[in-house]
Order: C-alpha cells, then sequence, then structure tokens
C-alpha cells in the first residue's frame, strides 16, 4: 500500500518482467531445496508461492523474495529425520509465531548484534553440509531409505556405498554443475555481443543459468535412455494443484520437544532475511527495508506456508539480487513471481516428472559454493585470535553438531573475548608526584570500569604508600561503569578508611556520576569527595600551606 502512491504503468512494467524472471529462477530452486531438505518438490514450490507472496506483500523491504533457502536444508532434513514432517509443520508454524512477536516487540535490531565471524562460520558450515548431502545423487549411490543428518554417519553412508555409483548420473551432474559456472562467461563473450543486437541472441542470453541446466538436462534424460533416478522414478511426480488447507494435529507434549527447533528456525530466518534486506538496501535508491515489519511479514509466511504443507521460508539473497538486476521497482514484482510458479505448478508440473535428480544436485553444488564466503579462510592471517577462533569454530560446530550449537557456542566466545579485550583496554596509571600536594596520590582511570576489569580497581590499594593521606581517582577518560565497577569503589573507599586515607573522585563523566548518585556513594564519600577537576585540588597548595 505504501508503493502505490505515484505507481506509473512503466513501473508495473518493469516489476512484471522481474518478477518472471525470478519465478522462472525459483522453479529449479524450490524444488531442489525440497528434495534435499528430505521432503517433496511440490513442498518447495507451494512455500515458494505461499510464502513469497505474503513475504513480498507485507514485508518491510521492496525488493525482497521470499521463499525456500538454502541454509535451510540442513536444518529441515534433521527436524524430518528427528521428528517427522508433521512437527516440522509444527516448528515453522511456532517459529513464525516467534517472528511476528519480534518484529511486533521491534527486536529486528538485535539481529544485527550478531558478529560477522558467526554468520560466516555458520554458513560456510551451511555450505559445506549442502555439499555434503547432495554427493548422493550427484554420484547416484544406491542408498536404501534416506540419509542420515549427522555428519560422521552421513560420511560412513557414502563411503560404504560409494561402490554403487553411477557414472551417468555423474556426469549429468558435473555437466550442471560446469555449466553454471560456464553461462554467464558465455553469454558476456565476445562472440555473443558482437552478434548481440539480434533479438534471439539476447532473448536467450537473459535466460538464467539454472533454467538452461534444469531444461537441458531434463530434455536429454528424456530423450536418451540413460539410467538415472528422476523426480517421477521417486516421488512420483508432482500434483498439478495446490495442496488443499489442512491443520497439522499436534499435542503439548509433541511442542515441549520442538524448542530447540522452533528457535533454530526463528533464529536462521530472521539472520537471513534481515541480511537479504540489507544486500537488497545497498543495491538499490528505493527506501530502507524496515527490519520489524519484514520480521513480522517472515512470520506470517512461516505460519501460513505449513498449512499447505510448505517448509520454512526467508529472504533469499541469490533470487533477491536477481529480482534488482531485473528492474524490479516494488513488492509487485515478488507478488508476480508467486503468481508466476503458481502458473507453472497448475500448467506444467507433469513436465516434472523428467528431471533428473543429478541435474539438481548439481544446480545445488553451485548454490553451496556461492553460499560460502571461502576467500574469508584464506584472511584469517589478517585478523586477531579472536576472530579466528570464533569463525573456525562456529564453522566446526555447524558441520559436527547443529547451527543452535555452533550459534550458542560462538556468541559465548564472542562475548568472552569481548569482555576480555574490553577488561584489558581499562587500565589506571599513576599520575606524576612532582604534579601533587605531599600526601596525596592519584591514579588516572582509562576505559570503562565493568566486572571484567574490576581487579585492577582492587589492585590499587597494594599501591598506595605510607603516609599517603589522600587518593584521588581522575575519572574524565572513564566512560563507563557498571554496579561491578561501583562495587568495587566502594569496596577500596572502606579498605581506605580503615587506614586513613580518604579517596576523593575529579572530573566524573555522566554516566559513572549518574549511578554514583542512585546508589548512595555520593554521600559516603562526604561533600568534598567529588571534585569537578583534579586542579581544584591544587590551587590551596599553590597559595599557601592548606592540604586538601
Amino acid at each position: 500500500m505504501d508503493t502505490l502512491p505515484g505507481y506509473t504503468r512503466q513501473r508495473f512494467v518493469a516489476d512484471f518482467g522481474a518478477g518472471l524472471t525470478v519465478g522462472v529462477v525459483a522453479l529449479p530452486l524450490a524444488m531442489a531445496f525440497a528434495i534435499a531438505s528430505g521432503v517433496k518438490p511440490e513442498a518447495g514450490l507451494v512455500t515458494a508461492i505461499v510464502a513469497g507472496f505474503l513475504i513480498s506483500a507485507l514485508g518491510g523491504s521492496n525488493v525482497q523474495i521470499g521463499g525456500p533457502a538454502g541454509a535451510f536444508i540442513v536444518i529441515v532434513y534433521g527436524i524430518v529425520e528427528r521428528y517427522g514432517l508433521a512437527n516440522l509443520l509444527i516448528s515453522t508454524m511456532l517459529a513464525g509465531v516467534l517472528l511476528m512477536a519480534m518484529g511486533l516487540f521491534k527486536l529486528g535490531a538485535l539481529v544485527r548484534y550478531v558478529p560477522v565471524s558467526i554468520i560466516i562460520g555458520f554458513t560456510n558450515g551451511i555450505a559445506v553440509l549442502i555439499a555434503l548431502s547432495q554427493l548422493r545423487d550427484l554420484f547416484g549411490l544406491t542408498v536404501a531409505g534416506a540419509m542420515p543428518s549427522d555428519f560422521f554417519a552421513l560420511i560412513g553412508t557414502l563411503v560404504r556405498h560409494a561402490e554403487t555409483w553411477n557414472p551417468h548420473a555423474l556426469a549429468l551432474g558435473l555437466v550442471c554443475f560446469v555449466g553454471l559456472f560456464v553461462w554467464p562467461r558465455l553469454v558476456g563473450s565476445a562472440p555473443v555481443q558482437r552478434f548481440g543486437q539480434h533479438s534471439s541472441v539476447q532473448a536467450v542470453s537473459r535466460i538464467p543459468g539454472p533454467v538452461v541446466a534444469l531444461v537441458t538436462a531434463t530434455l536429454f534424460a528424456a530423450l536418451v535412455p540413460w539410467p538415472v533416478e528422476t523426480i517421477g522414478s521417486r516421488f512420483g511426480g508432482i500434483p498439478q494443484s495446490m495442496p488443499a488447507l489442512a491443520w497439522p494435529e499436534f499435542t503439548w507434549a509433541g511442542v515441549k520437544q520442538l524448542v530447540i527447533p522452533t528457535l533454530t528456525i526463528a533464529l536462521l530466518g530472521a539472520i537471513e532475511s534481515l541480511l537479504c534486506a540489507r544486500v537488497a538496501d545497498n543495491m538499490t535508491e528505493l527506501p530502507r527495508h524496515d527490519p520489524n515489519q519484514e520480521l513480522m511479514a517472515q512470520g506470517v509466511a512461516n505460519v501460513v506456508a505449513p498449512l499447505f504443507g510448505g517448509i520454512p521460508a526467508t529472504g533469499t539473497i541469490a533470487r533477491t539480487v536477481t529480482n534488482v538486476r531485473a528492474g524490479a521497482t516494488s513488492p509487485i514484482a515478488g507478488i508476480v513471481h508467486a503468481m508466476a510458479l503458481l502458473t507453472i505448478l497448475l500448467l506444467a508440473a507433469p513436465l516434472a516428472l523428467h528431471v533428473p535428480l543429478a541435474a539438481l544436485a548439481g544446480i545445488l553444488l553451485f548454490v553451496a559454493w556461492n553460499m560460502g564466503e571461502w576467500r574469508e579462510f584464506t584472511r584469517l592471517r589478517q585478523f586477531n585470535l579472536p576472530y579466528r577462533t570464533i569463525l573456525v569454530g562456529t564453522f566446526v560446530l555447524t558441520i559436527v553438531f547443529d547451527l543452535m550449537v555452533a550459534v550458542e557456542v560462538g556468541l559465548v566466545l564472542a562475548c568472552a573475548f569481548f569482555i576480555y579485550r574490553m577488561g584489558s583496554q581499562f587500565s589506571a596509571p599513576p599520575i606524576r608526584r612532582d604534579a601533587l600536594p605531599a600526601g596525596v596520590q592519584a591514579f588516572e582511570l582509562y576505559g570503562s570500569l565493568f566486572f571484567g576489569a574490576v581487579g585492577k580497581i582492587e589492585a590499587l590499594e597494594a599501591q598506595i604508600d605510607t603516609g599517603t593521606r589522600a587518593l584521588v581517582l581522575e575519572m574524565h577518560r572513564l566512560v563507563l561503569l557498571d554496579t561491578s565497577g561501583l562495587d568495587a569503589l566502594q569496596q577500596l573507599h572502606r579498605s581506605l578508611q580503615r587506614r586513613g586515607v580518604t579517596l576523593v573522585l575529579a572530573n566524573v563523566n555522566e554516566q559513572p556520576l549518574s549511578l554514583i548518585r542512585r546508589a548512595g556513594f555520593e554521600l559516603q564519600l562526604g561533600s568534598e569527595g567529588i571534585v569537578p577537576r583534579l586542579e581544584d585540588l591544587l590551587k590551596p597548595v599553590e597559595g599557601d600551606s592548606a592540604r586538601p
């Protein structure tokens, strides 16, 4: 509704073309993500249609495209294997409610506080797991039942069935994988550009690579009798209609065991959608996205999509970038993308029978390659030890355990390193004795005096010389004081009182002074316990022999 005032026919034509382009791109990806997640391909299409429509219609971004995402593959597969499909639907709906609550309480900005090292770590870890999960279909291995979700069990299963590999499936999958790298370079090459004035050449050059790979592989599998597994042979095809609305059955006992899956889906959905929206903001001159509105739209989409058998949805960077580059100007493009997928489902679903699973595996390998930020590993030596530890630790934990464990440990490590670094930045060097009256010692506090730095305050008492009658703490460069730091100052004050030494605070900033007054420490220090400037203590000495 915000974009409709001033909406022109030219903008609609641009949005319509962008929506059709993204819809075609989303078709193979939606099916591939669903199959890789351990559900039927139509679940991916339904998610792209329902969630894609709702995210565009209700979201806070002008050009973001929502739907099933590669980042969810490993999460969804593990939930389906451990808890079953029905509980996946329930967990997705609960995650949707949680996302709506996050948006309602304006917690969208909190997602930005997740360190970039954690995001890169788990993104690369998920990319590795996606690639590993596709090796079965890429090599055409004969494996009875579903593949395990556990990393070591998955590797063991692949090794045990390695001898059943199918050279035809491997050839088809590798051609798709390599072709996705070659296609953009081919259409951008000089010979193609030389003939670019021909309308037919221009039309072909605009076809997205995944669509070319899917159509080519499907035609080849239909015409050449190679023994490769297809969507039809494994799933029996795709229904040529939208599923009926159905409420999943659940019990309170079942819901209680879905806490971790729900939190994982909600956390990953929030991070992915808001990162995607920020990428879109940097690519356009349109108004920046509203993170809280975006979270609420993501929540609504994840509540409604499971009612049609859909899987978790979030913002998708690849399709959003395609949308922007195709000329989208408003959420109308995302709505057209959903309608285009619905039209394809209703009219062309039977054609999916011949899609080779090896081709979809090749497409997903390409997605995994683009998803990972592999250059960050080569740049690790340029960063400090905490950054390297968090990134590599999150990466390994994502692969070996799961995303929630990786993020939890990563956040704990990030907090621990931050506390250590902030604590090490605090210092209390002494002020030169020749600038002070006899019997006075002074220290200048730098940084933040919080629970991670109180040890340096506790150590000051040991530095007090015999005969000292006043200890001055110059606090102009103390930017933060918490209750633990205040307690350390109070302990120091009591210890000095027992020795007959007066504690004086000088040049106290607004935040520390406010806490000191609210806690009643100002009254404990007395009327002369806090002075505006350190120089005020020196004036009596310069004029006569009066003591401070």
